[in-house]
């Protein structure tokens, strides 16, 4: 649960920056609801063009966000495997 929690923390971070102070988080694995969001984030990230920043980051970076991403993914499906159907770029 540690990489999906990283993961839940910096996108809240990020999405502070633009919005503001939000009352609640943008991302959260509390509700069903929250979790289909935050498994809709984590596909869309490991979308070709997303994770590579459009071919833009060295293939160093490209891996360790890979990674990254992949625990966040794993770790979600472990908590709720209903949530797999929704990451079609995970696995």
């Amino acid at each position: 649960m540690r990489a999906l929690n990283t993961w839940i923390d910096q996108q809240n971070r990020w999405a502070s920056l633009f919005k503001g102070q939000r009352t609640e988080p943008l991302y959260e694995i509390q509700t069903a609801a929250g979790r289909k969001r935050v498994a809709e984030a984590i596909d869309c990230a490991l979308s070709p063009e997303n994770l590579s920043c459009d071919g833009e980051l060295p293939m160093s970076q490209v891996r360790a966000r890979y990674r990254a991403l992949n625990s966040a993914a794993t770790d979600l499906v472990k908590l709720d495997p209903s949530m797999e159907r929704y990451m079609p770029e995970f696995g």
